[in-house]
C-alpha cells in the first residue's frame, strides 16, 4: 500500500461499536441531522428499513429527519416509505427548473435541497438486513472530529447463502469495485488505496461539504464524492467506519457492466483526460440465432455544485407525496 494511504487507514479508521448512541448523543449539541434513502422500486424493502430509523430516533433523539428520494418507481416504494413515517420527495417535484436526470447521482444531489440536517447520512434503501449502528458509526467520526467532512462505510459483501439463508462466503460481492474501482484508485489516487469500499452506498457528511461539491451521474456519484472530497478538502477529511456485514440484492453481469462504465466515466473526467469520451455503453444480446449490439447510455454531465444554485435556499422543503 502507498504510505500516505497506510498512514491514512491506521489514523482514519474504526468500527460501528466504536461509536455507541450515548457518546453520541453527548456530542451532538443540537447539531440537526437527516437520514437520506435514495430508492427507485423497492417497495419490498424501505419500509422496514424506516420503521428502525424512526425507532432509533425516537429512542436516541440522534436523527432529526429521514428523507427518501424516488427516482422514479413504478412501483409501491413511495407509499411504503411514508407510511413508515418517512417524508417522500420525487426527483421530478425538487428543483423542476433543472428538469430530472435517471439515476442514483441526480436523487442524492436534489436531496440536499429537500433536507435540512447540517449532516446528512446515505443509506441504499435496497437493503435487506439493516441494524442501527449504520447510523451510529457513520455520524459518530463527524461529531468526534471537527476535521472529518466525509465518512464512508465498509462491510462484508456475501455474494451466495446456503441453504440455511447463511452467507457461504464473505469474500464475495463487491465485484465492481475488484474489477474497477480498486484498480483505479491504486492507479490513479494511490493515496486511497486504503479505502475497502469506494462504492459503499452508506455514507455521511456535513452539507458545507457536499453542497461544495459536483455530483456526478448514476453510479459514479460515490467515487466522484470520494475523489472530489479528497482535491476540496485533503485526504485528513476523509474517515472510513467497519459496519461488518451488508446484505442486499445483486445485480446481473451486464447490469454491473453498465454501472462499471458510469464509474470509468467519473474517474477519467477527474483526472484531466483530455478529449470527448463516448457516452454509450454497447453490449451484446442473444436474438434468436443472432447476436445483436443493445447501447445504453451510461453518463450525463456532472450536476454543478448545489451551493451554486440560485433556488437552493428557496428549494429547502419541496412538496412531498400526498398519499
Amino acid at each position: 500500500m502507498h504510505p500516505t494511504a497506510n498512514q491514512w487507514y491506521a489514523d482514519r479508521t474504526s468500527r460501528s461499536e466504536d461509536w455507541p448512541a450515548d457518546l453520541l448523543r453527548a456530542r451532538k449539541h443540537g447539531t440537526p441531522i437527516s437520514v437520506v434513502l435514495p430508492a427507485l422500486n423497492e417497495e419490498a424493502t424501505v419500509g422496514g428499513i424506516v420503521e428502525q430509523i424512526r425507532d432509533f430516533a425516537d429512542r436516541t433523539g440522534l436523527v432529526d429527519e429521514i428523507v427518501v428520494m424516488d427516482s422514479g418507481s413504478v412501483d409501491r416504494t413511495a407509499e411504503a416509505a411514508a407510511e413508515a413515517g418517512a417524508a417522500v420527495c420525487h426527483r421530478d417535484h425538487v428543483l423542476s427548473d433543472h428538469g430530472s436526470r435517471p439515476g442514483k447521482g441526480e436523487v442524492l444531489w436534489k436531496s440536499l435541497a429537500c433536507t435540512k440536517g447540517d449532516l446528512l447520512v446515505y443509506v441504499d434503501a435496497d437493503l435487506t438486513e439493516f441494524g442501527e449502528h449504520y447510523l451510529t458509526g457513520l455520524i459518530g467520526p463527524l461529531l468526534a472530529d471537527p476535521e472529518v467532512m466525509l465518512v464512508k462505510a465498509f462491510y462484508d459483501r456475501p455474494l451466495n447463502r446456503g441453504a440455511d439463508g447463511h452467507a457461504e462466503s464473505t469474500a464475495g460481492g463487491g465485484r465492481v469495485t475488484e474489477l474497477m474501482a480498486r484498480p483505479l484508485l491504486n492507479s490513479f489516487f494511490p493515496e486511497l488505496a486504503g479505502v475497502v469500499q469506494p462504492l459503499a452506498g452508506e455514507y455521511a457528511g456535513h452539507r458545507a461539504l457536499l453542497e461544495q461539491l459536483p455530483f456526478a451521474a448514476g453510479y459514479g456519484v460515490e467515487i466522484a464524492m470520494l475523489l472530489d472530497t479528497v482535491r476540496l478538502c485533503g485526504l485528513d477529511a476523509l474517515a472510513q467506519v467497519d459496519l461488518g456485514y451488508r446484505a442486499h440484492k445483486h445485480q446481473d453481469t451486464a447490469a454491473l457492466g453498465r454501472m462499471s462504465s458510469t464509474i470509468l466515466h467519473a474517474v477519467l473526467r477527474r483526472v484531466g483526460r483530455k478529449g470527448p469520451v463516448w457516452t454509450e455503453f454497447t453490449q451484446f444480446q442473444r436474438d434468436g440465432a443472432d447476436i445483436v449490439p443493445a447501447d445504453f447510455e451510461v453518463t450525463w454531465p456532472d450536476r454543478p455544485p448545489m451551493a451554486s444554485i440560485p433556488q437552493y435556499a428557496e428549494a429547502l422543503a419541496p412538496p412531498a407525496y400526498t398519499l
